[in-house]
């Protein structure tokens, strides 16, 4: 039995990190830039410099096959598609633990996103049977994921991210922590990033490897996927927050030189330049869900999606990406 096949097993912990974080995690550090004062020049040129070690492009060139042509972020309403992995150090393969597209709308400035349940059953483009949707990277990296997902929501995805654990703890301890209001008592394993963390339940100010555990977390939450959803609200929350209040550049060469090991992007410099004026809608996101069912298969559990939640978001960010020459419908299985 391969790898791929065991990780399917409902009997193995199913992580979930930090999904909704995703959203903001590489504008954060480009509006921290643009309100950077008197060391403005210093991080333009760490992010400038970050952002083209991270430079990866798509098989497919710059234009997604779901646009007539190339997307300009300045004027035109755009998707980016936000990995988080579930590896550390310098590796960004394996399964998505995280799915996140947003779009933008630079005439209003506003912004919508939808979490894509890692589990989610749908048609892997470029592979026959249906499987889970954070498979596709597994499969066929970054571009496959890309394909899966256009043809599931039937929307172009112009730009992704790609990030794993080691920058998002590096992000969280370089504001200095996050402070939370934790509403129970949080313990999570996980031997191969930060063996056990145990949390107190209260106000906290939590560390990178500790706001992880917090919001990965989701066996011992008498809510489930539900409680797990408002932690990780919790930790964007705080983070845009703590964001908010960052003056120092003490620990910022450290931490662009972890996000070049540490991300992807087909996103230029300029690209993340220019999308500053959205900065102020950060904590104003239109949040967009994914409706749908348990489901076992041949002792595989399965995240089975309603075609009509489905057809919903697609239109909705169809209609925010001011897209209207689409005329076939998003499809799940068929």
């Amino acid at each position: 039995m391969s790898e791929l096949q065991r990780s399917r097993r409902p009997s193995q912990k199913r992580r979930s990190p930090f999904r909704r974080l995703m959203r903001y995690i590489l504008l954060t550090m480009v509006f921290l830039v643009i309100a950077g004062g008197s060391v403005l020049g210093y991080m333009i040129f760490q992010v400038s410099s970050v952002t083209n070690d991270a430079q990866e492009e798509l098989n497919r060139g710059e234009k997604s096959a779901f646009r007539d042509s190339v997307v300009d972020p300045v004027e035109d309403p755009i998707s980016i598609l936000f990995l988080g992995l579930d590896t550390r150090e310098a590796d960004l393969s394996g399964l998505t633990d995280a799915m996140i597209l947003a779009t933008f709308n630079p005439d209003d400035k506003t912004i919508k996103m939808v979490n894509i349940p890692r589990d989610s059953y749908v048609n892997i483009i470029g592979r026959e049977p249906m499987d889970k949707i954070n498979h596709a990277h597994a499969f066929g990296g970054v571009d496959m994921t890309v394909d899966t997902v256009e043809h599931l929501l039937n929307v172009p995805v112009d730009y992704v991210v790609s990030l794993n654990f080691t920058a998002f703890m590096e992000i969280v301890d370089t504001i200095g922590g996050v402070e939370v209001d934790v509403p129970m008592p949080i313990s999570d394993t996980d031997n191969a990033t930060y063996g056990t963390i145990e949390i107190d339940e209260g106000l906290q100010t939590l560390n990178g490897e500790e706001a992880l555990a917090y919001a990965r977390m989701r066996k011992d939450d008498p809510r489930g996927d539900l409680g797990r959803g408002d932690r990780q609200k919790d930790i964007i929350e705080a983070v845009i927050k703590q964001s908010a209040n960052f003056k120092t550049i003490t620990n910022f060469s450290s931490l662009m030189e972890s996000l070049g090991n540490n991300l992807r992007t087909n996103l230029g410099f300029g690209n993340l330049v220019s999308m500053h004026s959205y900065a102020s809608e950060l904590d104003n996101i239109d949040q967009l869900s994914l409706d749908g069912d348990n489901m076992m298969l041949e002792g595989i559990y399965y995240f089975s999606l309603h075609e009509d939640s489905v057809q919903e978001v697609s239109q909705t960010l169809q209609q925010h990406l001011e897209i209207s020459h689409l005329d076939t419908q998003a499809t799940i299985g068929h």
